[in-house]
């Protein structure tokens, strides 16, 4: 799945240590089908070649506006048309107070001035101080103001020594950012609260009772509902994934810490997606040391007691969120996935065969709510989540 496919980006480099790691962003870019054509300030090229980003980039790199590859020498024109966005990366101060304040003196800033409708990015790198200067903070609230939508900056050790805010984001989130960006924002302003994951359950301090979710599925809806424009909170329980970026993360371990969380959040959340394959009982007995194996060999006896039902508990809440359960079921899934979603009390279920699906990148959902049945077709579970979304958003109220 190539996330750029027949997208043209317009990448502007200006000067900045952080050049470098723009050069990992295009080759990442170009492998999700995107078409880079790169132009350069006079200072960017201080920090790394043209050569580098052409071969990169597969494509002529611009330096100079009056550029005679232009049958009409007009670089600062053509550009930018066709085009689907202008990426600024990394934006140093001096650059972005030019495009706050319509400067027009070289070939990146002039057609960042001719672009017409052609949507601008700008990604922020500077020292700590210039990018907390009122006249830089200044500079951004007029960029905002004029639709420039700003990414980052970051928190972190910057080139200078210091460590703040102004250090450029990292290419796989800028990227992140970019596929973001061409997402219709069907779920722009709303706050969406997500389980994922498996819970574990403890029986001493080093065994738990687990499951074997991935948590995949949850985190592709996080970074779907996310990149639809929603304000995301994920509460996980153990996984190996990196949280999605712009999502936030609560890290849970067992049921009773997830039902918590939820419940903590909830009552500020818009809409309630509960995808965690939640533990249904817990050890009462758990031991205090690690239990040791008996000579005759046998098992401890556990005790167990139920834990929360947490998608039943927040549904049931007055003018709680909209929620959507999950159903993983390893048999009859059209009977027990609808018997759920009424027992729980949902509008919108959605369902699967666990032994289809599990530790799987592609899977085969089934939405189920009270017309009856809809069905997509087997897909990557990104592309799933994404197809879940604007089902969400077609049915939630606003």
């Amino acid at each position: 799945m190539l996330e750029l496919a027949n997208k043209r980006i317009v990448l502007g480099l200006t000067g900045g240590i952080a050049c470098y790691k723009v050069a990992e962003f295009v080759r990442r870019a170009t492998e999700q089908g995107a078409v880079i054509d790169v132009v350069m300030t006079e200072a960017a090229t201080h920090f790394i070649t043209p050569v580098t980003m052409q071969a990169l980039s597969g494509r002529p790199v611009y330096l100079d506006p009056w550029d005679a590859r232009e049958p009409n020498n007009m670089a600062h024109i053509n550009l930018t048309r066709g085009a689907d966005a202008i990426l600024i990366a990394p934006a140093s101060t001096d650059f972005m107070a030019k495009l706050a304040h319509g400067l027009a003196d070289d070939l990146l800033s002039t057609l960042c001035v001719a672009r017409g409708n052609c949507p601008l990015l700008v990604t922020p790198a500077m020292n700590r101080e210039m990018w907390l200067n009122a006249a830089t903070q200044r500079n951004v609230a007029l960029l905002r103001g004029d639709g420039v939508q700003i990414l980052g900056p970051a928190e972190g050790e910057q080139a200078c020594g210091e460590t703040g805010s102004g250090r450029m984001i990292e290419p796989d989130q800028i990227l992140a950012e970019l596929i973001a960006f061409f997402q219709p924002k069907v779920l722009a302003g709303r706050r969406v609260l997500i389980t994922a994951g498996p819970t574990s359950e403890r029986i001493d301090p080093v065994r738990v009772i687990t499951n074997r979710s991935s948590g995949k599925t949850g985190y592709a809806i996080a970074r779907a509902a996310r990149e639809a424009g929603a304000d995301v909170l994920l509460v996980s329980g153990p996984t190996a994934l990196p949280c999605p970026w712009g999502v936030t993360r609560i890290q849970v371990e067992s049921a009773m810490q997830m039902h918590d969380a939820v419940m903590q959040h909830a009552a500020a959340s818009d809409i309630f997606i509960s995808v965690a394959a939640v533990a249904d009982w817990h050890v009462t007995n758990a031991g205090d040391q690690k239990f040791k194996k008996t000579e005759s060999g046998d098992a401890p006896q556990l005790e167990f007691a139920p834990n929360p039902d947490i998608l039943a508990t927040v549904a049931a809440m007055p003018n709680g969120p909209w929620c959507v359960g999950f159903a993983a079921e390893t048999e009859n899934l059209d009977e027990h996935a609808q018997a759920k979603r009424r027992r729980k009390g949902v509008p919108l279920l959605v369902g699967n065969l666990a032994q289809d699906v599990m530790d799987a990148d592609v899977t085969e959902i089934v939405l189920y709510d009270e017309r009856g049945r809809n069905a997509l077709s087997p897909q990557p579970k990104l592309q799933a989540a994404r197809a879940l979304i604007a089902a969400i958003a077609q049915r939630s109220p606003r």
